[in-house]
């Protein structure tokens, strides 16, 4: 924890919950199905590089194919391409697979369920609306960030972006009648917290579905990001906000 979060979290209105590798573990399994539509992308404008899925999943967590794809069409030098049929068809491959594989994970529902006896939860993303849309149903989470409470940074703005912008988060805000001040954002990527911070919101980092060897210097980034707290679970997030005695109550439900 950088400094005591206390007077921040006094004043949040709304909980704003990343969505991929924070509430479901949605990243590994989503390079999975991205990689390959990836490689033939890299290979369509002539490049030779070629990832895997933990390659993919380390360069481009937190950001979204079309942010991904114009990156690495930059590198390889080519600037004036057409990712948009590549959007459509990775987000096709991963939405499909994601609600395939992805599967409930009681503790975190159960203290989701918890948190939303207190405060509205809202989901802000990189992720499609349609890929978010069968993470939800997948992992059992539609009746408590139902689909008017989703924004995406690829679908819900006039233009569409990627975090680190933090475009997604002020348009959220916004739309759920808050001041940034008073939506208190848990992000588990860098450049997720960034676009978080940037907007004026507070910030926890969650560590939930960072893989364990990749955890503490995960957390050391998300501090110097500018979070106010690094968690380890969604119940720890409880934790910091229910009073004491709402909590223990809570968990023997």
């Amino acid at each position: 924890m950088n400094a005591d979060p206390s007077p921040l979290l006094e004043r949040v209105q709304v909980l704003l919950c990343d969505a991929d590798g924070n509430l479901f573990p949605s990243e590994e399994p989503a390079f999975d199905a991205s990689v390959e539509v990836t490689n033939a992308f890299l290979a369509s404008i002539g490049s030779t590089r070629r990832f895997t899925a933990e390659e993919l999943r380390l360069a481009a967590t937190g950001m979204n194919f079309r942010t991904t794809a114009l990156h690495l069409a930059a590198a390889e030098g080519v600037e004036d391409v057409d990712v948009e049929p590549w959007v459509q068809e990775e987000r096709r491959a991963v939405s499909e697979h994601l609600a395939r594989t992805l599967r409930p994970h009681p503790a975190t529902s159960a203290a989701l369920t918890l948190l939303a006896e207190h405060l509205p939860l809202a989901a802000v993303s990189s992720s499609a609306l349609v890929r978010l849309a069968g993470c939800f149903t997948a992992t059992e989470l539609d009746d408590l960030i139902p689909a008017d409470r989703r924004f995406s940074a690829e679908d819900s703005l006039p233009t569409p972006t990627s975090k680190p912008d933090p475009a997604v988060y002020l348009h959220a805000c916004a739309e759920l009648g808050i001041a940034p001040e008073a939506g208190l954002a848990v992000e588990d990527s860098v450049v997720g917290v960034r676009s978080a911070v940037a907007a004026g919101c507070p910030t926890i980092g969650n560590l939930l579905f960072v893989p364990p060897a990749e955890r503490a210097e995960r957390a050391a980034a998300l501090e110097a990001a500018g979070v106010l707290a690094v968690v380890s679970s969604w119940q720890e997030v409880a934790d910091l906000l229910l009073p004491t005695s709402d909590v223990l109550t809570g968990a023997a439900r």
